[in-house]
């Protein structure tokens, strides 16, 4: 761990704060019911992981720097995923008394979360001649 790539992933974890917070905005007219703001950050920010992680690897076709993944993996999906609000709004739905809303909110965060990882990591094999990895390095593994 350098200054240089904490700068780096400090930077990407601000954009990845400003595209969720930009989100949220734009979602709240749709979440009365469920936190489907969350949702889609959750299920996006699944996706570009698991499609830029594996797209991007050293031994593939699109190689990118180390720094860059960081950026992107840690930086901008830390910053922009949202599991501490989702575990949040999950308990704000039980407290007040709506067990099903927030089974429903578990279910469809986790399940399409996993999906779209998958379709992400999927999409970057594919592109990337076969891949089968997503993370090169284990800290790519904490975003």
């Amino acid at each position: 761990m350098s200054f240089t790539s904490c700068l780096i992933v400090m930077l990407g974890g601000a954009l990845g704060t400003l595209g969720r917070y930009v989100v949220s905005v734009l979602a709240a007219p749709i979440s009365r019911n469920l936190p489907w703001g969350t949702i889609l950050i959750n299920v996006s920010g699944s996706f570009l992981i698991g499609l830029f992680g594996t797209l991007t690897l050293a031994s593939g076709r699109y190689p990118v720097s180390e720094n860059l993944r960081l950026f992107v993996m840690i930086g901008i999906c830390g910053g922009y995923t949202t599991f501490s609000s989702f575990s949040l709004q999950t308990l704000d739905l039980l407290r007040a008394g709506h067990p099903a809303r927030a089974g429903m909110n578990i279910a469809v965060s986790v399940v399409t979360c996993i999906a779209f990882v998958a379709l992400g990591h999927a999409l970057g094999a594919r592109l990337n001649g076969g891949a089968s990895a997503i993370a090169q390095a284990a800290i790519e593994e904490e975003a």
